[in-house]
């Protein structure tokens, strides 16, 4: 499976939050896998980082470099049809990073992993969660 790591989940299982599915723990632990992420997300964890809303140590910047190493995942490129096409999602709310995100995983035909409900009631979306 080729799945895109939602940034709530990406953060929570690197940070060893046990609240996650244990299909999606195998499915992030399943080395047929290919594990996909947004620069969004990592974006957003430095925000959340910088802002103590999560704690990321030693700093957010060099937990962030940490975790891309320690979990093997492939960054997705943003690209100018990506932007568009977030422009054009039926999204419940209008966040723009899960925008980018969703559109992410759309526009590269990944199933979005996410325990985000305003995602995965959205019918016309692949997710696991």
């Amino acid at each position: 499976m080729k799945i895109l790591l939602d940034t709530g989940l990406w953060l929570c299982y690197l940070l060893g939050n046990s609240l996650l599915s244990e299909t999606l723990t195998k499915a992030i632990q399943d080395e047929t896998n290919q594990l996909y992420l947004s620069p969004i997300s990592i974006w957003e964890a430095l925000l959340l980082g910088e802002k103590k809303r999560i704690i990321l140590e030693p700093t957010p910047e060099k937990w962030v470099r940490d975790s891309l190493e320690e979990l093997d995942v492939i960054e997705v490129p943003l690209t100018s049809e990506i932007a568009i096409l977030s422009r054009k999602l039926d999204l419940i709310h209008q966040d723009p990073a899960d925008s980018f995100i969703v559109a992410t995983s759309v526009y590269y035909k990944l199933i979005l992993a996410t325990v985000d409900e305003n995602l995965t009631k959205a019918s016309w979306l692949q997710t696991l969660s």
